[in-house]
């Protein structure tokens, strides 16, 4: 079975490796004193700081296991034989929703480092899967969940 693959920015890639070092070096071991304080409380069966440590241990451990596994699946995005003027991953677009004449900009990356709330948007996201491929200058219809939408792509930047 082929392993599923992350494509990423070399950017993204380091940022999930410091996350990664971080939650090993340093997470785990405040966790780890957390259970120990709290099982020195005594009975663990109605012991809520405890149980809280335990979850917390079991989310950092699964995001842990996430983690190592993109970053040893990563693809770095590599857009330079690409044409200067087509929206690719690691892109930059800037375009005019021609309905309501405003313009919006996004980061387009891999799932791993996406981030809407940075304008960074995953290659697996409506709006960015309508627009690689196209070119500057071009008029996209862009199907979304709350609709059609026409745009037109003002800006192509590589980051």
């Amino acid at each position: 079975m082929e392993e599923k693959t992350f494509p990423m920015t070399l950017e993204g890639k380091e940022k999930l490796e410091k996350e990664l070092e971080d939650l090993i070096m340093n997470k785990r071991k405040e966790i780890v004193e957390r259970i120990k304080i709290a099982r020195s409380y005594g009975d663990l069966s109605e012991n809520s700081e405890y149980e809280s440590a335990k979850d917390e241990q079991a989310f950092v451990e699964g995001r842990i296991s996430t983690l190592e596994k993109m970053i040893r699946y990563a693809v770095i995005i590599d857009d330079q034989n690409i044409a200067k003027d087509e929206v690719s991953l690691g892109r930059r677009v800037t375009f005019k929703d021609l309905d309501f004449n405003e313009e919006e900009s996004y980061t387009i990356v891999g799932s791993a480092e996406s981030d809407p709330l940075e304008g960074k948007i995953s290659n697996d996201s409506p709006i960015a899967k309508a627009l690689i491929g196209r070119k500057l200058n071009e008029e996209v219809s862009i199907d979304t969940p709350g609709g059609k939408m026409r745009v037109m792509i003002t800006k192509i930047e590589q980051i």
